[in-house]
């Protein structure tokens, strides 16, 4: 996948503590998980919300913009900043001011051939930049490949797609519960006879007037606008099918005319499907993007974060775009009382970063008829612990619980806009994994924010992972592992499961159950190709024969025929 991608050195002694002593890394965003455990990435980590990074970026001292571009003969002296227009197009004013005053700030761009060139808000003339490196090979573009998308994911993206309003905005983030979101509304869309037996089953009436006011499970007639931080594969795959397909323009007059349903596309050229600040996908994603005609492609407008991340600046003709908003982003962790979790944990270790989140919610609170929707698993498994993701209390908060709005579930909805706090416990309580809500409902009711004679919903008293299991082995058309197609092999994809299954089940400090776990497992001969692929086929030493048995358990655990969704 990563093929002759240049790794980056830095980041490699970052991870190992090993930098040297005049080299310092500050980030506003890591990548998630990857850093918890380094010294100097923690205490050079900035908070700060996407849309403020290019100020805290100038602010540090800013003297050198180095970033790919893209090239096109058909667009001659200029440049694309293609995937990145992000923060560049915000800092250059700040670039410009302080040049103005003497300073000398330096412009780098280093073209790459494989690069899709976007027009639009991120094309710069080549006499902007300073210096310029033309790659004589074509090194591989770094890629996010689609990764499994399970049960719990699935559902989620159910219960979330029936929250998108016909002619809407949307605007989904990274990751598996992102392309189990696309999924459901490819379904939607496809197949909407499935689609609405699946929510049969899942028993959507319980929220049906919500669904009925703010979303439906119609397919899509007037299509969506999308408008996302990060143009993510899921909403170009939305634009293929033809669900995101309402344009915007970039005037109010024309938008008015547009939202009155009375202009006549053919006489504009300029309409926009997607805005978005940066991308990163697949390789296949890439490739779709520079197949993209010309006009098509103009469809696609990569802008300045600013202007996707805040309503100030164009206030009136965002308002106007963004009719029926629904910002669906992730979270970790949410608490009874509505407040989430994204970016760090308790203890202070920095997962990831705020990134656009907090601008999102805040928007949805902003904007009319636009809705915030959290998503997120109900449990998880690790090291053999299973742990509830709903908790009484958290040590760090990524949205105060004074912005909560909707949180969803593989369970359901919780729509916790301006109730009351006990009531936001009990919705929050109905998307919760029956396993935990006896223990959850204790502490509410010790802390005097449940009545004691409080007693959960019948109805929402048998949430259990067997339960949607056997929905899914129902409807297996609709549970795809990789719903928007995998760059991986047979054998990575079985791989991925069993190593997955293998971080959720064991610890490697627990020896003793390491070893009764490889008791049962099956003989090399039966998965020599995965053993192959994972240097594990001749093991030398003892701790590789226990990797490789561990790793043949695991197989034996959750491989599936090529057949099984």
């Amino acid at each position: 996948i990563f093929d002759d991608y240049p790794e980056i050195e830095f980041l490699a002694d970052l991870h190992s503590d090993s930098l040297p002593a005049n080299i310092r890394v500050q980030q506003f965003f890591m990548q998630p998980g990857s850093l918890l455990n380094s010294a100097p990435a923690q205490q050079d980590y900035i908070s700060s919300n996407y849309s403020h990074a290019a100020r805290d970026i100038n602010a540090s001292g800013l003297n050198l913009v180095a970033q790919l571009v893209a090239r096109d003969e058909q667009h001659p002296g200029k440049l694309s900043l293609s995937c990145n227009p992000d923060v560049t197009l915000d800092l250059l004013p700040m670039i410009a001011k302080r040049r103005a005053a003497g300073e000398t700030i330096l412009m780098v761009g280093q073209v790459h051939a494989d690069l899709p060139y976007m027009p639009g808000d991120s094309e710069l003339n080549e006499a902007d930049f300073d210096f310029l490196v033309s790659e004589e090979e074509r090194s591989t573009l770094f890629s996010t490949p689609n990764m499994p998308v399970g049960f719990q994911d699935h559902f989620i993206g159910l219960h979330a797609s029936t929250l998108v309003r016909d002619g809407g905005t949307l605007q989904i983030g990274i990751g598996s519960m992102g392309d189990a979101l696309t999924a459901a509304l490819l379904a939607r869309q496809a197949d909407n006879d499935t689609y609405r037996a699946v929510l049969n089953e899942l028993n959507i009436s319980d929220w049906q007037t919500l669904i009925d006011r703010e979303g439906g499970v119609a397919p899509f007639v007037s299509g969506l606008y999308g408008c996302s931080e990060m143009l993510v594969n899921g909403l170009l795959v939305l634009v293929d099918a033809g669900i995101i397909r309402r344009k915007v323009y970039p005037d109010v007059p024309r938008q008015q005319e547009a939202n009155a349903g009375t202009l006549i596309e053919s006489a504009y050229t300029d309409g926009v499907m997607v805005h978005g600040g940066f991308f990163l996908g697949p390789q296949s994603f890439y490739e779709r993007l520079r197949e993209l005609p010309s006009e098509r492609l103009a469809q696609f407008n990569m802008t300045a974060i600013s202007y996707i991340n805040e309503l100030y600046g164009d206030e009136q003709l965002k308002r106007l775009q963004r009719r029926d908003a629904r910002f669906i982003n992730s979270a970790f962790t949410v608490t009874l009382m509505g407040a989430a979790v994204s970016d760090q944990l308790a203890d202070g270790r920095v997962v990831s970063g705020v990134g656009g989140q907090y601008n999102f919610v805040a928007q949805a609170h902003a904007l009319e008829d636009a809705r915030s929707i959290l998503i997120l698993r109900s449990w998880r498994e690790s090291g053999g612990d299973v742990t509830s993701n709903i908790v009484w209390e958290y040590g760090h908060t990524t949205i105060p619980r004074h912005l909560r709005d909707i949180v969803v579930t593989e369970y359901g909805i919780a729509d916790l806009r301006g109730k009351t706090d006990a009531a936001v416990i009990e919705a929050m309580l109905n998307i919760s994994d029956s396993r935990f809500q006896p223990g959850l409902i204790e502490q509410a009711q010790k802390m005097g924010k449940l009545p004691k004679d409080f007693r959960i919903d019948p109805r929402f008293a048998h949430n259990t992972s067997e339960r949607l299991q056997e929905i899914a082995e129902h409807y297996s058309q609709l549970f795809p592992e990789y719903p928007l197609g995998c760059d991986f092999n047979a054998e990575e994809r079985d791989l991925l499961r069993a190593l997955n299954w293998l971080e959720s089940k064991f610890k490697l400090t627990e020896i003793i159950e390491l070893g009764k776990a490889t008791l049962d497992a099956p003989e090399p001969a039966a998965f020599m190709p995965h053993l192959e692929r994972m240097q594990l086929d001749q093991p030398q030493g003892w701790k590789e024969e226990l990797y490789q048995r561990l790793l043949l358990a695991g197989l034996q655990s959750t491989v599936r025929s090529e057949t099984t969704p």
